[in-house]
């Protein structure tokens, strides 16, 4: 990766030699860092956890910022996703970075909210929930026609947006 900011440090599995037991708690340490013993703010509003279901004393959050995979059960760890636990926090504090877009949709109901750091393609997606908010996933975004979706669901809020005044 070239010209990566200072905020966006990976966590390699070869940092810790190569064992998955020790990465994992390596790579969990962070995410609790980051998201379970701090309490960090959004534009005023804090940031909560989507704590259940509970696997292996770690949060649903958690594994789904790792995993990847539609079914619930059957979802696998990514490595990419694990190098980047250290991500979705600094990404979600930059937000006035002229390098992240963010912007709000709907998905499956819900309202979103996404930052996409478009030169790194990653993407943190939050679940606004009124008066806190839920970091929902994170992953790298390597399909040319997800990045299309992508630029023209930013592009279409920017012009409702603009509408709106």
């Amino acid at each position: 990766m070239t010209d990566e900011p200072d905020w966006l440090l990976l966590v390699l599995f070869s940092d810790d030699g190569g064992d998955w037991d020790s990465y994992l708690d390596a790579i969990y340490d962070y995410f609790k860092q980051d998201f379970v013993d701090s309490k960090p703010v959004f534009q005023v509003r804090r940031l909560g956890l989507k704590r259940h279901p509970m696997t292996h004393g770690k949060e649903a959050t958690f594994w789904h910022m790792i995993q990847e995979g539609a079914i619930e059960e059957d979802r696998i760890p990514d490595f990419r996703r694990c190098e980047r636990i250290r991500w979705p926090r600094p990404i979600i504090e930059h937000d006035t970075d002229k390098a992240i877009k963010v912007w709000a949709n709907q998905r499956r109901g819900e309202q979103r909210i996404c930052w996409w750091f478009e030169r790194e393609n990653y993407l943190v997606i939050l679940a606004d929930r009124g008066e806190y908010i839920l970091p929902w996933t994170a992953y790298l975004v390597e399909q040319p026609h997800r990045q299309r979706k992508l630029q023209r669901e930013y592009e279409e809020y920017c012009r409702n947006k603009r509408r709106k005044g």
